[in-house]
């Protein structure tokens, strides 16, 4: 399969340029709030619009900075300390889920404390409503023609113009479709109903691990980076180990601690 030619720039009126890129952040920031409007209904009185979208922004700040400040630390650091302006440059890609996940769980506690919640309490409401951002990045990691696969023979593999000529695993599709859709599902129908505190953002910390986990085996690895450990894990699959184990922990402890 030949990749669809994409423009990564979604608009262009004179000066002004809009990529795609930076249009899914705003989408999937979008949704959360929409879902969490939504998720809100479950428990009236317990949320409200003003306080969704609150969590929204925090929420957005903390990703944005933790994504880009933990893909320079965890996979970029050399040329960035050459580059500094460029870390700057968020709508070239270059974001870290894993650097996110540390900017949410930071904005989580601000917001918690702010709002007088136990961290889990708004935990637990933001796990389901993460998803498809997770979708909406990859769509635009792919559109940006970024974090492609490995060189593959299988029927739909793709030849993406900037990794050359071979045909290769559309992963950033693969990980739209477990992380963005099939995650979602889950954590959303398993959050329907009343659970411990910490077990929604345990499932979908062991989610997102196993799914990531997963996809890196088809993932081409960074190629300034290459395996990290026994000469065939990568970065992102030595990151996800930390978060499949707090979120088993978090999923399977029987005390309700923090809560």
């Amino acid at each position: 399969m030949t990749y669809p030619d994409i423009d990564p720039i979604a608009i262009s009126i004179g000066p002004l340029v809009i990529h795609w890129y930076g249009l899914m952040y705003l989408i999937a920031f979008a949704a959360g709030g929409l879902l969490g409007k939504y998720q809100s209904k479950r428990a009236p009185g317990e949320w409200s619009n003003n306080e969704v979208w609150d969590l929204v922004f925090y929420v957005a700040i903390g990703a944005v900075l933790g994504g880009r400040l933990g893909y320079v630390v965890f996979y970029n650091a050399a040329y960035y300390l050459t580059h500094p302006l460029e870390i700057l440059w968020v709508w070239t890609g270059g974001m870290s889920f894993h650097g996110g996940l540390i900017g949410v769980v930071a904005a989580v506690m601000l917001f918690a404390r702010r709002s007088e919640r136990s961290f889990f309490d708004v935990a637990d409401f933001l796990a389901p409503l993460c998803a498809p951002g997770l979708l909406a990045g990859r769509i635009g990691n792919f559109i940006n023609q970024e974090l492609w696969g490995r060189v593959s023979d299988v029927p739909w593999a793709m030849v993406f113009p900037a990794a050359g000529p071979l045909p290769r695993h559309p992963s950033q599709l693969y990980e739209a479709a477990l992380e963005g859709v099939l995650l979602f599902l889950v954590v959303w129908v398993f959050a329907s109903k009343p659970r411990r505190a910490g077990q929604v953002s345990g499932l979908f910390l062991v989610g997102y691990g196993l799914f990531r986990f997963f996809v890196e085996f088809y993932r081409e690895p960074d190629l300034h980076l290459g395996p990290v450990v026994l000469d065939w894990m990568t970065m992102g699959q030595l990151l996800s180990i930390p978060v499949f184990v707090v979120g088993a922990w978090l999923l399977l402890r029987r005390r309700n601690n923090g809560s």
